[in-house]
């Protein structure tokens, strides 16, 4: 193929290549700034000159390379380019002969090319470009017409690479007759000669699938069963990859199965299962006698194999790969369309038998090492099957307790008769992942639950009373309130002994599982039971030296936060504790300063913040001086805080800098202070001066926001860190940073509903922070709390007479502005309570006729707007009711708190007309755990 940029930039591009894949740091870098450089003067040359060597270079690697580098270059942003639409990328500044002959390279590459790695390659970069010209409104018909071509050939790699180019650009056939498109996918699905094109053909059809609209989909049902069939016949060295290809259509298109049900579940069910039992004795160590699969795979071949990134790969490992597959499959179609699973008889009771399986098949030699670990590493455990106690988890969420809790209980209590720790194990964490999704029908068998689950707290296996501890705790979350109530005494008599079990994994857990259960209980509840509570903590967080053992640090910490939710529930009655406590407290904030003593520290301020406002000013008030120094000596560097600063306190010079490795401090040290304000109540003014400036400071933070182009190198996601992408670019967001500042808001609203009138000299800045906080898109929490924050200030300068006509209508104008502007319906509800509480303070003249007017129109803007959707939602009665019905109850919120706003200005406004109008478009609600237990 002749030439198509001059030779002298084929040698130079030549040698700036060979540099780029050399190991030495400084001669890529200069390599990489070359690329750059060209890339501004001379785009179209260079990009050309790679599409080139995609084609005419010598070996495979630089013509690999190549292509990858040209694919991520293309739609890179071009330097300072900018137009309308936004970035402008180097595509964009192509001419169109230079795209001519860009698509003409890329076309050569793909028709005679010979190496099939180099040649799939070509079909990523192709498909990028094939894409990007299309939302550009440039078609690429010699693309097509070349890749029906490539279906025909004889050749089985050409044959791949037009699939996957399919897959990749689905619109190359949207708008093609259906029948002609579907003629091609089962040519590609019943090829006989290879795996890889029936694999590639598959992805094609999911992609055509997927994108097609309703018509197209009624035309093309009959594809599922090519797809579906090309299941069988397949070894477990690549039916993964084609299960795994599959389910992405069980969630976008579940319906397209629904006449498969009973045939993917004969073929399915004996994937899922086991093919031989773990247990030494098969007919007693596991609750489920010999499963015979409904089909027979043809064997994959013996001993093992090494794939693509040389790790080898037993039979036995594929087959739970295979396994976990089958079994995402069917939970995905099962989430997608529950009533598919239900009416499908026995397709939820292999899933529950498959996870329960799957969850008793634990490591039996671990338990030294898992003594040893720290709680917080269970999450990275590989051993552990997670991804079983996950699907059950889900499969109860979808479906609801009637479907899911008969097949669970068939297996779940001869698992915990079982002499095998494992399955024992198993039952229990089966339990606690089924109760959320079952949560309104347990209830009515709950004794029976309790009287299962309470005797495995006696249990010889430790890890079998660590998964007691964790079944009572998920319970105590899942049935809250109704479990405590009705079983506190069995529940009491099982955890409150378990407190000293010699093992602290199982002690700490235990104390762990009362914070779920304190977060439930009444008062009067706990009091009988607070004594033993509460001396089993200090010991476990202070066991004294007779003991002769150094105490873990996660045992100490979960000792101080269950001690700070167990005062928070027992309120004053906490007093009779408080002086063997506070103590203890005090001295870990004296002492704990090392980075490994971080995490104790935090929860040591935020169980003496909790403890405080349990006992009361009075009792806490000995103590409130010394806690107060400790936490500006935490929070300081360098700092002298004056004596008028501290009332009759004495000055606190402070010298312990913050280690800014420690990333909890600022959000505990915020919301510690909230509390002592709280526990002080009134006589927390005097620290107002010492606490508002890095309050102000955390509630005036900028979102850290970060932009990759696709071809940077980010790396690991930093801690704090989330990323997203976005327009072709990578978007960090500092995640700690606004998490602060949500904290920061929510704790100015403390200060001012505590303080009222004596919070006003932070009025100015803290409303100036409020009211464009109401737009702060970053964090749902910052906007709430600054809504909520708005009408206590008014309060506040209502009280201390600092509140201006000015600050009133501005602060209405921007909520009526916001009102307009949402396009969330649970925070337009709270707009709309804001700017109504803010009336019931200043009164209901100070919303001018103007303001007034601005409200109504941002009002009906919104009624348009909301019965715009729930017509929608009327046009497509395939959407799923229960999440519609959950919509709708959020938007009735909205509905509501309109009203009532509506009928503070005029009782008889015609708008309350359209407000019933909108509520007459929806759905009717109902119970959706009944509904969808009804479902059939």
């Amino acid at each position: 193929m002749e030439a198509v940029v001059p030779h002298e930039i084929t040698t130079e591009l030549t040698q700036i290549l060979a540099n780029l894949v050399l190991g030495d740091n400084k001669i890529r870098s200069n390599a990489e700034q070359a690329v750059n450089d060209r890339l501004a003067q001379t785009p179209e040359l260079y990009l050309l000159a790679l599409a080139q060597f995609s084609v005419a270079a010598d070996t495979e690697v630089m013509r690999s390379f190549s292509l990858v580098l040209l694919r991520r270059l293309l739609f890179r942003a071009a330097p300072g380019q900018q137009n309308r639409e936004g970035r402008l990328t180097l595509y964009d500044q192509l001419p169109a002969h230079a795209l001519t002959t860009l698509e003409r390279l890329l076309l050569h590459s793909l028709s005679h090319e010979p190496l099939d790695a180099v040649r799939r390659k070509t079909v990523d970069t192709v498909c990028d470009l094939a894409n990007n010209s299309m939302t550009r409104g440039r078609p690429w018909h010699a693309l097509q017409a070349q890749t029906f071509t490539m279906t025909q050939t004889g050749e089985t790699g050409f044959r791949e690479c037009a699939y996957r180019l399919f897959s990749g650009c689905p619109n190359l056939v949207m708008d093609l007759q259906t029948d002609a498109v579907l003629t091609v996918f089962r040519k590609g699905l019943q090829d006989s000669q290879s795996v890889e094109v029936r694999l590639a053909a598959l992805r094609a059809s999911v992609s055509y699938l997927t994108a097609s609209d309703q018509h197209q989909l009624s035309q093309s049902l009959s594809l599922l069963y090519p797809m579906l069939d090309t299941l069988p016949s397949l070894p477990n060295t690549h039916l993964k990859s084609f299960l795994s290809s599959l389910t992405p259509l069980c969630s976008s298109h579940p319906n397209l199965f629904a006449p498969h049900m009973n045939a993917l579940l004969s073929f399915l069910r004996g994937l899922i299962m086991p093919s031989v039992d773990s247990g030494p004795t098969p007919t007693v160590a596991k609750p489920f006698p010999g499963t015979t699969s409904s089909f027979t795979f043809p064997p994959g071949g013996s001993g093992s194999r090494t794939p693509e990134n040389g790790d080898e790969v037993t039979e036995d490992e594929e087959k739970e790969l295979v396994r976990k597959a089958a079994l995402e499959f069917m939970v995905s179609l099962t989430e997608a369309k529950p009533a598919l699973a239900k009416r499908s008889e026995g397709w939820t009771a292999a899933m529950v038998r498959a996870s329960l399986e799957g969850m008793g098949e634990l490591p039996e030699d671990t338990l030294e090492a898992w003594l040893d670990a720290d709680p917080s590493e269970d999450a990275q455990d590989e051993s552990y099957p997670h991804v079983y106690e996950q699907s059950l988890d889900r499969v109860a969420c979808a479906l609801g307790g009637k479907a899911v809790l008969p097949p669970a209980f068939q297996y779940i209590p001869s698992m915990l008769a079982n002499y095998d720790w494992r399955l024992r194990h198993a039952g229990l964490m089966a339990i606690a992942a089924i109760a959320e999704g079952t949560s309104k029908v347990m209830q009515m068998e709950l004794g029976k639950v309790v009287d299962l689950v309470t005797p495995m707290f006696k249990d010889a296996h430790p890890r079998v009373r660590y998964a007691a501890c964790q079944c009572v705790g998920q319970l105590c979350t899942d049935l809250e309130e109704i479990i405590q109530d009705r079983y506190h005494e069995q529940l009491f008599a099982a955890l409150i002994p378990t407190l000293e079990a010699p093992e602290p994994r199982v002690h700490s857990h235990a104390a762990a599982a009362l914070i779920n259960f304190c977060e439930g209980v009444e008062c009067n509840t706990l009091v009988p039971y607070l004594d033993p509570i509460v001396e089993r903590l200090l010991k476990m967080l202070n066991p004294g030296a007779e003991d002769g053992k150094v105490v873990k640090g996660y045992v100490q910490e979960q000792a101080i936060t269950t001690l700070a939710m167990v005062a928070d529930a027992s309120e004053t009655t906490f007093a009779k504790h408080y002086a063997s406590i506070m103590p203890l407290l005090l001295n870990v904030l004296r002492n704990a300063n090392t980075s490994d003593h971080f995490k104790l520290r935090a929860k040591a301020m935020e169980c003496a913040g909790l403890i405080a406002i349990a006992v009361g000013r009075n009792v806490f008030r000995a103590d409130a001086n010394t806690l107060i120094e400790l936490l500006i000596k935490i929070q300081s560097s360098s700092l002298t805080v004056p004596e008028s600063n501290l009332g009759n306190r004495s000055s606190c010079i402070v010298d312990s800098p913050v280690d800014p490795s420690d990333t909890m401090l600022p959000n505990f040290l915020i919301a510690t202070w909230a509390k002592i304000c709280q526990a002080l109540g009134t006589e927390f003014e005097p620290f107002l001066p010492v606490v508002m400036p890095p309050l102000l400071n955390a509630a005036s933070a900028k979102a850290d926001v970060s932009i990759y182009s696709d071809d940077d190198d980010i790396g690991e996601t930093r801690e704090g860190w989330e990323t997203i992408s976005m327009d072709g670019q990578i978007v960090g967001i500092r995640t700690s940073t606004i998490d602060e500042k949500c904290q920061a808001f929510d704790t100015l609203v403390v200060y001012c509903a505590t303080l009222g009138g004596r919070f006003a000299p932070y009025l100015t800045q803290s409303l100036e922070l409020s009211l464009p906080a109401l737009k702060f898109y970053f964090h749902d929490g910052v906007r709430e709390a600054a809504s909520r924050l708005i009408p206590l200030l008014f309060a506040c300068g209502k009280q201390s007479g600092t509140l201006t006509s000015q600050m009133v209508a501005a602060s209405f104008l921007q909520l009526i502005r916001s009102i307009r502007a949402e396009t969330d319906p649970s925070f337009l509800s709270s707009l709309y309570r804001a700017l109504a509480d803010g009336l019931r303070v200043v009164g209901i003249p100070a919303l001018t006729p103007d303001l007034q007017a601005a409200l109504i129109e941002a009002t009906k803007h919104q009624l348009q707007t909301l019965a715009d959707k729930r017509k929608r939602r009327a046009e497509s009665p395939e959407d799923d009711r229960e999440e519609i019905a959950l919509l709708e109850e959020v938007e009735e919120f909205a509905l509501e708190d309109m009203e009532k706003l509506l009928k503070m200005t005029d009782g008889q406004h015609p708008l309350l007309v359209a407000i019933g109008s909108v509520r007459d478009l929806g759905f009717n609600q109902w119970d959706s755990e009944d509904e969808r237990d009804s479902d059939s």
